[in-house]
């Protein structure tokens, strides 16, 4: 069956109204990615996920649907005539596989893999975190996420108890999980983000050590601190995540770019003291530890 692909052009602020009038017509997948010369939004507020100040939103609607009745609701929303307004036919195809094309099974250090749900492991005696990351991020392929899990991978948290603020898919404090950590406590304030954790959770038969809250939640004293967010609000977290941080404790900080890390590491000084930033392309990593109490 053919379904009909409507695209337009919208402010981040305008997306919420219009993905609201979209679903209320009967779309059947929404998506947003960046509209062609939009200002990148690296540093959103707490609370916020936008990543562009313009988007270019598709969605997905089956045969049959009433294009018409459609584009004036939508003008209706804008205030005016839909920018970039087209539509077009496209072919039926799986896809529930389509994501697999750009999402293929990772290595980080000798033994940790992750592989997406639909692929066989290719070590299946390795530690193996199976994920399907739903509409939340973190799936490995970012730089700042891959340094979270090499760290994680040189040093296995066994035993530990362990934060993972800011949890996306759940990829982080699952890895933690399979790699022998007691316990992890996923924290984000995104909805998805904490559906997604949970389901990847109990596909990878570790839900039973994971607890899944947001960020109003009282957090334990942990071993290990993982923070894979953004440079402003680490920054705006760090009375947060350092008492939270038992003496000595480990601490992993990314999400942060070459030219941010002093900043960052200022914010959590002197209750941590740090190793020389871990760097990939223009992100870093910072590895620390809690201070005597």
């Amino acid at each position: 069956m053919t379904a009909w692909q409507v695209e337009l052009e919208v402010t981040a602020g305008q997306a919420g109204a219009v993905e609201a009038v979209l679903e209320a017509a009967g779309a059947e997948a929404i998506t947003s990615a960046e509209a062609p010369g939009s200002e990148a939004v690296l540093e959103p507020s707490p609370g916020e996920t936008r990543l562009w100040e313009r988007l270019r939103m598709r969605a997905l609607f089956p045969e049959g649907f009433d294009r018409v009745a459609i584009r004036e609701a939508v003008a209706g929303a804008l205030g005016g005539d839909p920018p970039g307004w087209d539509v077009q036919a496209i072919a039926d195809q799986p896809w529930e596989r389509a994501w697999l094309e750009h999402f293929q099974p990772q290595r980080f250090g000798d033994r940790l893999w992750v592989v997406p749900w639909g692929l066989e492991p290719p070590d299946p005696t390795a530690v193996n975190v199976r994920l399907d990351p739903g509409l939340a991020f973190g799936t490995g392929t970012h730089p700042s996420t891959a340094l979270c899990l090499h760290a994680l991978a040189a040093a296995p948290p066994v035993g530990e108890t362990v934060i993972d603020y800011g949890c996306g898919s759940g990829l982080l404090a699952i890895a933690a999980l399979h790699l022998g950590a007691a316990r992890v406590v996923a924290i984000d304030n995104d909805p998805q983000a904490l559906r997604a954790t949970a389901d990847n959770a109990a596909r990878n038969g570790v839900a039973d050590r994971l607890a899944v809250d947001g960020p109003e939640a009282a957090l334990p004293v942990a071993d290990r601190v993982i923070a894979n967010i953004l440079a402003g609000v680490l920054q705006s977290l760090a009375p947060v995540l350092t008492a939270a941080l038992r003496e000595d404790g480990r601490l992993t900080l990314a999400g942060i770019l070459g030219d941010q890390a002093a900043a960052v590491r200022a914010a959590y000084t002197p209750a941590c003291r740090f190793e020389p930033p871990v760097p990939s392309g223009d992100w870093v990593r910072l590895d620390g530890r809690r201070v005597a109490l």
